[in-house]
Order: C-alpha cells, then sequence, then structure tokens
C-alpha cells in the first residue's frame, strides 16, 4: 500500500513538473510574439531573449522524467523492433542503467556547480541580473526524478525479461 501512494505522488511530481514544462513554453511563445510587435513598435523588451534562454533549461528538466515515463524520448524502434522481445528487454535495462547513471553525474556535478555559484554570489551581466545560482539550480533538482524515472523504467524491464526468461524455461519443461 505504502509503495502505491509513493508512486502516486511520485507520478504527480512527474505530472507537475510537465505541466510548468508546458505553462514555459506557452509563455515563451506568448512573449516573443509580443516581443516581436513592441520591436517593430520601437520599444522592444530587453528581458525576452533572457528569459526564453532560461525557461528553454528549465523546460529540458522539467518535463525529461514525464517524457520518459511515456517512452517518448527518441529511439531507434526500426532496429530496436526487429529484435526479439528478450533483447529488446535487455536493451531496455542496459539503456535505463546508463541513464540512471548520467542522470546521478547530473544530479551531483550540477550539485557542486550551483553551490558554488551561489556561495561565490555571482551573478549573470544581463538586464535581469539574476544570479547564476537560480538559473543553474534546476540541472540538479530535475535530475532527481529523472534518475528515480530511468531506475524505476530498468526496474520495469527487468520484470519483463525475467517473465520471458520464464516463458522459455517452461516451454522447454514441457517439451522434455
Amino acid at each position: 500500500m505504502r509503495q502505491s501512494k509513493i508512486t502516486t505522488i511520485f507520478n504527480a511530481v512527474l505530472k507537475a513538473g510537465a505541466s510548468v514544462a508546458g505553462f514555459l513554453l506557452i509563455f515563451m511563445m506568448l512573449s516573443i510574439c509580443v516581443e516581436l510587435v513592441c520591436r517593430r513598435v520601437g520599444r522592444p523588451l530587453v528581458w525576452v531573449m533572457e528569459v526564453t534562454e532560461y525557461s528553454l533549461l528549465y523546460i529540458t528538466f522539467l518535463g525529461a522524467a514525464w517524457v520518459l515515463e511515456r517512452e517518448g524520448h527518441v529511439k531507434m524502434d526500426i532496429i530496436i523492433n526487429a529484435l526479439n522481445p528478450k533483447i529488446q528487454a535487455l536493451l531496455g535495462i542496459i539503456t535505463s542503467i546508463i541513464g540512471s547513471a548520467m542522470s546521478l553525474y547530473l544530479m551531483v556535478y550540477g550539485t557542486k556547480v550551483t553551490w558554488d555559484y551561489f556561495s561565490r554570489d555571482v551573478i549573470e551581466c544581463t538586464p535581469l541580473l539574476m544570479p547564476t545560482f537560480i538559473i543553474l539550480l534546476i540541472i540538479p533538482l530535475g535530475s532527481i526524478p529523472l534518475f528515480i524515472q530511468f531506475l524505476r523504467r530498468a526496474y520495469e524491464y527487468l520484470l519483463h525479461w525475467k517473465a520471458l526468461s520464464g516463458e522459455k524455461t517452461h516451454k522447454r519443461r514441457d517439451n522434455s
């Protein structure tokens, strides 16, 4: 029962991240359109380009785990679908472990860099004068759910691989 509640909460976190990413995307689109109109009349909005750049980083890290949960990342389906299901599951395990390792690296290194910029009070020399750690903070924070989702994915592929291995074992016993 407890695991299902944790899973429900985690899935809600993924959905919230994807929703914020979607909102940022709409905000970016609208602000760029407004910026184009304002520039045309001679009164450009100096903050739009900077906020758009930061939003792209945030969109990436807020939505990555949600996309992974839905298997929406780019993969070579034509090759993968040509393999038997057991090999597909094994490749899923391997790529998920590699993905979780990379997410863990981003989490650890991103935390170090973010803390360094925070402790040195580094400010972006741009019109908004944004503290750099606020911009970078999404990297370690967004890597946490991505790391967890890669582990969940590896576990699901492992269960699938074991089930496929069990099927072949039972078929061999039946034939003997």
